[in-house]
């Protein structure tokens, strides 16, 4: 009877300890931005916001990001230069769609990296993305930074012009954040 309560024992024990131990992180504030770099034949525009939600499901055992969701306010981006933030507002229609939204559908690792696929909303319109990121694992906290890509064009944005010069298609997107987890 007893080693029949030891072997039930054991086998919880390892029952228990093998199940992972998922945790719906919030990014840390502070630690977290993100930035869309736009080139014009002429020079390069980049804006930050620091204001961006991040947050992401983490196995704390395993170390491995699950998955991720993200929102940030179009009009908390800030160039540094408020008449091109106006217009770039103005650009996006950022009263009408006030908010860029992603939401990861896939996570794969790749090495030190790992491929976050998902469906980002920006303008209206939603179109799968992916995404590199890199996770540093700390002791208390698992850093990650990433960029992707998207087209203006196939986000309905219409291609702001200086001097009747279109920008670039291409509006490059890097992110950072920090979410602690201990």
């Amino acid at each position: 009877m007893k080693s029949g309560f030891v072997i039930a024992a054991v086998l919880l024990f390892f029952r228990t300890n093998s199940v992972p131990q998922s945790k719906v992180l919030q990014s840390i504030t502070d630690s977290t931005s993100v930035t869309y770099t736009l080139h014009h034949p002429l020079h390069k525009i980049e804006a930050t916001s620091k204001e961006a939600t991040i947050s992401a499901e983490v196995d704390t055992v395993s170390k491995e990001i699950k998955s991720v969701t993200a929102k940030v306010d179009v009009m908390s981006f800030d160039s540094g230069n408020s008449n091109r933030d106006s217009h770039a507002m103005e650009v996006v229609d950022a009263l009408s769609f006030p908010e860029v939204s992603f939401i990861s559908t896939a996570i794969d690792t790749a090495g030190d990296s790992i491929k976050v696929t998902g469906a980002l909303t920006f303008h209206g319109v939603s179109k799968g993305i992916v995404a590199i990121m890199i996770p540093s694992w700390l002791d208390r906290e698992v850093d990650v930074r990433g960029a992707f890509t998207i087209s203006l064009t196939a986000f309905n944005v219409d291609r702001p012009s200086f001097l009747m010069i279109p920008v670039s298609d291409s509006l490059y997107f890097t992110m950072k954040a920090a979410f602690p987890y201990h």
